[in-house]
């Protein structure tokens, strides 16, 4: 017999103020940080020239995950997307791990971006304290998310359209250089060879750098979220992963060549901050200007897009029981305000701690969620599996956009995502994050078997159509009303 789910299918209160313009570039905005302008170098000095290939494995493997979300995001579009797929497909324990998992990922993003954006502004106004740059950051973008959805949406527009436009600049430039088009340039491929080959370090360096590169990609997936605020989540969680990962792999994959092409892979300036190291190479005047702006508005974006995503997945936690009641009060305009307040208030705890206790509890907060991005990545690809499933035989009219080549790629991609995460268990660089967020995720699962075992399951509230006997256990069958094909009063489409 099928169990309902009645509370995503129902209208959630969250505002419809995400246009179709701010969903195309949330996306990006997520993605694009300080990742790709800063810790690309690091990338770039362990795997040499080949860090090309690095980036583009670790793109295609985004590409699938982000295919294997958008296949449930558009049959199904519900408030949480990934966390109640995970909670319908694998149960509540998996769910509730799924998440939490991610709200603690993007509260510490709030934490290490105000950080990162107070060092930025600070180098122009050393005179202020670090700790009150970082706060007045946080302040400012609450502020915003506080208002409404679309105020977000519009500072994430502006963000992210400086940082795709600065990344097209940088390649068309880097191709101009290239091709021997710009004034004064060395054209040519030379350097992708004369400095101990295209794979100086060995291949399994190469492969080893796929781990950080995945994490570069991280946040493309809050295109699924946002679209419950959207006035058509349908359609444009279809359109936007259907260009947007690839424009993600693009921009990656191809400013890394224009870097490694351009200036040597070991030069000391590379690693430090590979777009300046070549901006100077091609004589840009007021480099580092330039790239503390670029790098600054990459920090605000990812700023944004975390405490949005913070206080959405943890709305979404709270409407399955997985979290507190207190935090489903939504305010007039329909924006969680609670939620956005708890997020920013472990942010600015952390900058506290930083601040009393220094790099330590900074260096603490980056091993501490660096893998658990991860751990939802597999959560989601295994989930996709199940869902599949279930819905091509009770629903497969919602299936409007599938995984390619199910189910041997979506295998594929699950083993790709389980040998990243092993990857890291080994490798010197990347197991202290393997450790730390392994921890994270005993710790959420520990707190599940609290509440459970304290007689305060979290389970999904039961439908008015359910039986209040029904097993908490037992996984939710999906019906076609569930799917969104066809809302009623009671059940409307989100």
């Amino acid at each position: 017999m099928g169990i309902t789910v009645p509370e995503q299918a129902e209208d959630s209160g969250l505002s419809k103020g995400l246009k179709r313009r701010h969903m195309n570039l949330i996306a990006l905005g997520g993605v694009i940080g300080a990742g790709l302008f800063v810790g690309s170098g690091v990338v770039i000095s362990n795997a040499g020239p080949a860090a090309i290939i690095s980036f583009l494995i670790a793109g295609v493997i985004t590409l699938l995950i982000m295919r294997m979300l958008a296949e449930m995001a558009v049959a199904r579009p519900v408030v949480g997307s990934f966390y109640v797929y995970a909670r319908q497909a694998l149960g509540q324990r998996a769910g509730f791990a799924t998440g939490w998992m991610y709200w603690y990922f993007f509260v510490i993003v709030v934490a290490v971006e105000a950080i990162a954006g107070g060092r930025i502004i600070q180098l122009w106004l050393p005179m202020i304290p670090l700790w009150m740059l970082s706060l007045g950051l946080m302040l400012l973008l609450t502020g915003t998310n506080l208002i409404s959805a679309r105020s977000f949406g519009e500072f994430e527009y502006w963000f992210a359209s400086i940082k795709v436009v600065a990344i097209v600049l940088f390649l068309g430039m880097g191709v101009l250089w290239i091709t021997g088009l710009w004034p004064k340039s060395t054209p040519g491929l030379g350097n992708l060879f004369e400095h101990g080959g295209f794979t100086p370090l060995g291949w399994g360096a190469v492969i080893a750098a796929v781990v950080p590169c995945v994490a570069f990609y991280t946040g493309a997936e809050i295109i699924t979220i946002a679209a419950a605020e959207s006035q058509d989540p349908e359609r444009a969680v279809a359109r936007a992963m259907r260009s947007i990962v690839a424009r993600i792999v693009t921009f990656y994959v191809g400013s890394i060549f224009v870097v490694v092409t351009i200036q040597t892979w070991d030069a000391k300036s590379v690693g430090v901050s590979p777009y300046a190291a070549v901006l100077d190479v091609m004589g840009i005047p007021g480099v580092s200007t330039i790239m503390n702006f670029i790098v600054l508005t990459a920090v605000l974006s990812c700023l944004n897009s975390a405490l949005y995503t913070t206080s959405r997945m943890l709305f979404a936690l709270t409407r399955n029981g997985d979290a507190p009641k207190f935090f489903t009060k939504l305010s007039k305009g329909g924006v969680p305000r609670r939620a956005i307040l708890l997020g920013t208030t472990v942010g600015y705890v952390s900058v506290v701690c930083v601040y009393l206790w220094g790099n330590s509890v900074f260096n603490f907060l980056l091993n501490s969620y660096g893998a658990v991005a991860l751990f939802v990545y597999l959560l989601i690809a295994i989930s996709q599996v199940v869902m599949r499933r279930k819905l091509e035989s009770e629903d497969p009219g919602s299936l409007k956009l599938k995984m390619w080549l199910f189910p041997w790629l979506s295998y594929a991609t699950i083993a790709l995502m389980a040998a990243v995460i092993l990857a890291m268990a080994f490798l010197p660089s990347t197991q202290s994050q393997f450790l730390m967020s392994g921890l994270t995720l005993v710790i959420i699962l520990v707190s599940f078997e609290v509440r459970r075992r304290l007689g305060k399951r979290p389970g999904r509230p039961i439908g008015p159509n359910e039986s209040s006997t029904t097993s908490s256990t037992s996984t939710p069958t999906l019906r076609s009303a569930d799917m969104g094909n066809t809302p009623t009063t009671t059940q409307k489409r989100i």
